[in-house]
């Protein structure tokens, strides 16, 4: 008996990568995403108090992710979650060392993407924005 469904219906199982034709469009929305983050991050880094920061700090990994999803569309939503993660922390961690702060006292506008102080409370504040980027990506098309 022949199924009488085109290739053209046929939905990928979880568990699959993105077909090529899907990458495109993943790596367009995660652009989008990264420049509504961004829009949204700065509005929020005009506000004061210790939840703002917080949630920049969220906002920060969350973009990180959405430029990593950008560059590997196919990659597994969670290993994007921990490559994000990872690199927020070694911005923050190199805090430590005061070369940002060297950075951005040359070019103020460093300030949005190394900081100046290292606040370990920052670390949860990536773990969050990293895990609620994974959980809202679509796991259908890339699965964790």
């Amino acid at each position: 008996m022949t199924d009488n469904r085109s290739r053209e219906d046929f939905v990928p199982f979880r568990g699959t990568n993105p077909s090529r034709e899907e990458r495109p469009r993943q790596r367009t929305l995660a652009a989008l995403a990264a420049v509504g983050l961004v829009v949204v991050g700065l509005a929020i880094s005009r506000l004061d108090g210790p939840l703002a920061d917080k949630a920049g700090d969220a906002l920060y990994a969350a973009f990180v992710y959405a430029l990593l999803v950008v560059v590997a569309p196919h990659a597994r939503r969670w290993t994007v979650a921990a490559v994000a993660f990872g690199v927020c922390a070694l911005v923050e961690l190199a805090q430590l060392t005061g070369i940002p702060a060297a950075v951005v006292d040359a070019v103020p506008a460093a300030r949005y993407a190394l900081g100046t102080t290292f606040v370990a409370l920052d670390l949860v504040a990536y773990a969050v924005g990293a895990a609620l980027a994974a959980f809202v990506r679509r796991r259908s098309v890339v699965p964790g």
